[in-house]
């Protein structure tokens, strides 16, 4: 599974633009990825915070990710401009009948394929051996792009999930 990422994410964009990542409890279809993409082409392209425009990114990553990135180096995004991506994420959830506020579903590569598992069956996974501190793990808590490039997919156990549920040395 090629997990390239950072080759499609503007260069144009400060290190410290914020990132918000939405991830779907299953993979969407390339119809559904289409329509996606033209609403968050459409959101990102008339995002305002307090009537100022929003210098806005948004696109889907491995057909199952959303991602949102704000250059604050432009215009602060806060308040009213936040709920307004809150309504675009919620509009998206609804129409394609898929969770995407549900945090406690983490993501991992298993076998070259993103899987979900809940929250609470980490550690019998861990237990059971389906994942271990080598596991590609979606780290979808980080806020900026430069720690999007650099700890977005990450072994499981360089993580606060591994700090959480491996056995420390």
């Amino acid at each position: 599974m090629n997990l390239s990422y950072s080759h499609l994410l503007p260069s144009d964009f400060s290190d410290d633009s914020r990132i918000w990542i939405y991830q779907s409890n299953r993979l969407f279809s390339i119809g559904e990825a289409m329509e996606i993409e033209k609403i968050l082409d459409q959101f990102a392209g008339e995002w305002k915070s307090h009537g100022t425009p929003v210098k806005g990114f948004g696109t889907l990553f491995f057909g199952q990710f959303i991602i949102l990135m704000a250059d604050e180096a432009q215009t602060g995004v806060s308040g009213c401009s936040t709920d307004s991506s809150v309504r675009t994420i919620k509009m998206i959830e609804s129409s394609m009948k898929v969770p995407l506020f549900e945090r406690t579903n983490i993501a991992f590569v298993v076998k070259e394929k993103i899987e979900i598992l809940p929250l609470a069956q980490v550690q019998y996974a861990v237990e059971k051996g389906f994942i271990d501190e080598n596991t590609l793990f979606f780290d979808n808590t980080i806020q900026t792009k430069k720690d999007f490039l650099v700890n977005w997919i990450i072994p499981m156990g360089k993580s606060w999930l591994g700090k959480r549920f491996l056995p420390q040395n």
